[in-house]
């Protein structure tokens, strides 16, 4: 056991539970030779879990090596699955939040496929901040009223005033969570109808299910609805309502501001109860998990069936990894075209496109995320394919 001060409350009741040595410190960079992936900079995981508020984080964590160039490549639009979750979720806040020519800011907006859908939707104007921003949607974007600034989201850029104000898969990669909305809230000052939206992992379904594969090193904060509602509410902020979606793998939080203090949720302490029991298994029945993965895998290689992964992002990468897989599977499938041809960090498979199948005929095809399931049937079906599907 070892102490270490929380990044989200600042408080010392931290415990370690669950550690990881040399995994890739980027999961879905664009690397084009093998050499490049399989000799890519690792780094250490080591999980600590707050008592006080719920957070877990890599206390091993160095923000020193991360960088969110135009190389990183985290895009999900090319699934039609998530096309159709991501229209939806777009849907559902233009109409409850009445986003209708309203300026609009995203934080983390990567190629800014969701600001486009919301300010096209809505008539709105937008500003996204990213690092890793590539204008792949010049031609769909360019008739809007939407400014994009290739950079991290900071006081410098405090005076841009939104009325909707987003942030979607990117809280989990901020190990100063606490400066980081209070930056946000500053930014607002005394506008109190301006909303605040977050999308984060739910570190509940991972502990539940035992997904070591959602454990990477740029995720160094893991997420529940305390450690979230917690963290907004120390930083000035009004919680509306807390929701899960899309199959449970994510977490919402729709904020206001507020200058009045906030009082914690009556169930706080039997969610931290649960979440501490599911922490305490968490170490011994993912070892169990990995050790029938491991042993699945050379069953297969055995029998001389051809094994391929669907799915050439964060999972493949923490699945990889940590089973410490790199010759018995040599493939792996995605369908997004910037990434065929590049190579998975750490262990080195080659990324190849659906097409590749048609020659390669797999016997086993193992699913990354479930919800693609029917999607990745759908599109071996069109391919003539019929391997065993296993999902992880």
């Amino acid at each position: 056991m070892s102490i270490h001060l929380c990044p989200g409350c600042k408080r010392s009741t931290t415990f370690t539970f669950y550690r990881l040595a040399e995994v890739p410190i980027h999961s879905v960079v664009l690397l084009r030779t093998r050499d490049d992936a399989l000799n890519y900079p690792r780094g250490d995981i080591r999980l600590g879990f707050c008592q006080n508020c719920g957070l877990i984080f890599n206390l091993s964590f160095n923000p020193l090596l991360m960088d969110y160039s135009s190389e990183y490549e985290g895009t999900q639009s090319c699934s039609p699955t998530f096309n159709s979750f991501h229209k939806g979720l777009a849907i559902n806040l233009i109409e409850r939040f009445d986003l209708h020519n309203k300026t609009i800011i995203e934080i983390g907006c990567g190629n800014g496929e969701f600001l486009i859908m919301l300010c096209k939707m809505g008539n709105n104007r937008g500003i996204g901040f990213d690092p890793s921003f590539v204008d792949d949607n010049f031609q769909e974007s360019k008739n809007l009223k939407i400014k994009f600034i290739r950079d991290y989201y900071s006081e410098k850029y405090m005076k841009y005033q939104g009325d909707f104000i987003c942030c979607i898969m990117t809280l989990e990669h901020i190990f100063n969570p606490f400066e980081f909305i209070e930056t946000i809230r500053h930014s607002i000052r005394n506008q109190k109808a301006t909303t605040v939206f977050f999308q984060v992992p739910d570190v509940a379904r991972i502990l539940k299910e035992r997904a070591f594969w959602d454990i990477y090193y740029e995720h160094c904060l893991y997420f529940d609805q305390v450690s979230l509602t917690d963290l907004f509410q120390m930083c000035g902020f009004s919680v509306l309502n807390v929701w899960k979606a899309y199959d449970d793998q994510y977490l919402m939080i729709e904020c206001l501001p507020s200058n009045e203090p906030q009082q914690p949720s009556s169930i706080k302490n039997a969610i931290l109860e649960t979440l501490n029991r599911e922490i305490l298994n968490f170490s011994n029945e993912c070892q169990i998990s990995i050790t029938g993965w491991k042993n699945t895998i050379h069953a297969f290689n055995r029998n001389g069936q051809k094994i391929v992964l669907w799915g050439g992002g964060s999972k493949a990468v923490s699945f990889l990894t940590t089973l410490k897989i790199v010759d018995e599977i040599k493939f792996i499938v995605d369908i997004n075209p910037k990434k065929r041809g590049t190579y998975i960090a750490g262990t080195g498979q080659e990324i190849v496109s659906p097409a590749f199948l048609e020659e390669y005929k797999p016997d086993v095809v193992i699913i990354m995320n479930s919800i693609y399931f029917n999607e990745i049937k759908g599109n071996l079906a069109m391919l003539n394919l019929n391997p065993k599907l296993m999902s992880i």
